[in-house]
């Protein structure tokens, strides 16, 4: 039976699925196939962890979009306070907990939050943290939530005992410090988010994400103001609540049915100035394919910093957890919208209609002055040839699917739990699956033999695309750039170049946060 069909089939059952299931019969079917090591996993099913696995009910009443508050201005990122009087220092305190924030008028709303220890202020989106190259970082975490954490400052350049690996969580109640040295032409776009086991996806959601932006100080674009569109999702029940996750949120990962941008739904953003806009999608699992109608971006930057040279685009693809750097070309003054086109990514709950998603009121008041952009805006350094191709293959079992339509939630826990691969098996804390040299040049060739879309990332380094093979053809990047997740389509393979300078154990792992929790993730140890 295809995987589609069998769960349009199986759509009236007494967990409450209907709702999950009622709209499947427009879209198109994949044929199943038994994906490779499925039988490594069967001995281990009876040891996996399934506690964290939630089950909402998929027809729970959410939160109507006219509560929310909509077409206020932009508001910029609140900075994180450097507490440090020395040059070249950053010293900061987070404290994480757990807190009622007004998100909708009259209402409060219970979620996890960054708060800086300094303001004590508590807000849904978390303080901007702002440093430069060179700086000495040191930032003190207090765990006040009920249970562990870590920090992961994603795509920064940091020793792997300080990256927030969830072999390294905080307890509740406890605390770390943080602190490492930002290295020269490490200038980018990053952000920060838990990486605790089982617990990243509900720790996001819930709230805990944050903008990291690292500065160069010989800045070619010195002459551009800066602002951020930190873009996220929130689901919210019809008091205004964060619910769980369904069934459907851990096999594609959670879309809340809010996109905001700084924490608003639909903000009016005003730009009349020349800027760059940092774009970072913080999103669990939705994928972004921003247009402004009228309007082209001039692409200046990805995950890790500069590109060589503008590139034109008349759309940005942002897989969840990946970031550009943009300024907008338009030839008039005036109001454009920023909107989202759908994405196709595979889903095997497939729910939703195709649609546009309006996202903000833009209002340009300027015009872009292209002679201020220079043509270079720096030169990327050519690594030299690998000296090892390491094959990493996603993969999901969806023979475990069969049982999603019967009454024993601990059994459809179980099979959640073992159904998502990374080289044939789903993560355990103490397994090390790959093994490189520090400062040694390596092609990672990722495979997706999935049905569905999958953002692969990795801890400690900027990557380079190389090559795609997708449907017979190899397909050349159309520029250079550096970036820590790609998104790899069903039966893609990409080849990526990089290299890790540091001693010690990296995560790879599916960006989609639940399928990270779920295990698909792996260990590579640099020694």
């Amino acid at each position: 039976m295809q995987r589609r069909q069998f769960l349009k089939y199986n759509a009236l059952t007494a967990i409450s699925f209907t709702a999950l299931f009622a709209n499947t019969s427009h879209h198109g079917t994949h044929s199943m196939q038994q994906t490779h090591g499925n039988s490594h996993n069967e001995h281990m099913t009876h040891n996996i962890d399934t506690s964290f696995i939630t089950l909402e009910d998929e027809s729970l009443a959410l939160l109507h979009a006219d509560y929310l508050p909509q077409q206020e201005f932009l508001k910029p990122l609140v900075l994180l306070t450097n507490q440090s009087k020395k040059k070249g220092e950053f010293k900061a305190t987070i404290e994480i907990k757990e807190a009622e924030v007004t998100i909708i008028k009259n209402k409060k709303t219970r979620c996890y939050v960054y708060s800086d220890a300094t303001t004590q202020a508590n807000s849904f989106l978390a303080p901007k943290i702002e440093v430069f190259e060179g700086d000495k970082v040191y930032i003190k975490v207090k765990n006040n939530l009920k249970e562990p954490t870590t920090i992961h400052w994603h795509g920064l350049p940091v020793p792997p005992s300080q990256d927030g690996n969830p072999m390294d969580a905080i307890p509740a109640n406890g605390y770390r410090i943080y602190e490492f040295h930002l290295p020269k032409n490490c200038a980018g776009t990053y952000w920060y988010h838990p990486h605790s086991l089982h617990t990243t996806a509900k720790q996001v959601y819930r709230g805990l994400a944050g903008a990291f932006v690292v500065k160069s100080h010989n800045n070619p674009l010195i002459h551009f103001m800066e602002s951020d569109w930190f873009i996220t999702d929130l689901r919210l029940d019809s008091k205004a609540q964060i619910p769980a996750n369904t069934l459907s949120d851990w096999l594609d990962g959670r879309e809340g049915q809010f996109v905001l941008i700084n924490g608003q739904y639909k903000p009016q953003i005003k730009l009349d100035s020349m800027q760059k806009i940092r774009i970072y999608n913080a999103c669990s699992a939705r994928y972004l394919n921003l247009e402004i109608d009228g309007a082209t971006f001039l692409l200046l930057g990805t995950d890790g910093g500069l590109l060589e040279q503008p590139i034109e685009q008349k759309r940005l693809f942002l897989s969840p957890a990946s970031r550009v750097e943009v300024v907008i070309k338009n030839t008039k003054k005036g109001h454009f919208k920023l909107i989202s086109h759908f994405y196709d990514r595979n889903k095997m709950i497939p729910k939703d209609e195709p649609k546009v998603l309006e996202l903000a009121d833009l209002i340009l008041d300027s015009l872009l002055q292209l002679d201020k952009l220079p043509k270079i805006l720096r030169t990327l350094p050519l690594l030299q040839n690998p000296q090892r191709n390491i094959a990493i293959t996603m993969s999901e079992d969806h023979q475990k699917m069969h049982v999603f339509h019967q009454k024993d939630k601990d059994l459809i826990r179980t099979n959640l739990a073992s159904m998502f691969f990374i080289n044939g098996k789903t993560f355990t804390i103490k397994h090390i699956d790959l093994h490189v040299k520090p400062n040694e040049v390596h092609d990672i060739i990722v495979t997706n033999k999935s049905h569905m879309d999958h953002p692969f990332h990795i801890h400690g380094t900027q990557f380079e695309l190389i090559e795609r093979q997708f449907k017979g053809k190899l397909i050349k990047p159309q520029f250079r750039a550096l970036q820590d997740t790609i998104n790899v389509r069903p039966d893609e393979s990409v080849r990526l170049r990089m290299r890790q300078d540091f001693i010690g154990m990296r995560m790879f792992h599916c960006h989609i946060l639940e399928h990270e929790d779920l295990g698909m993730m792996g260990s590579l140890m640099v020694k």
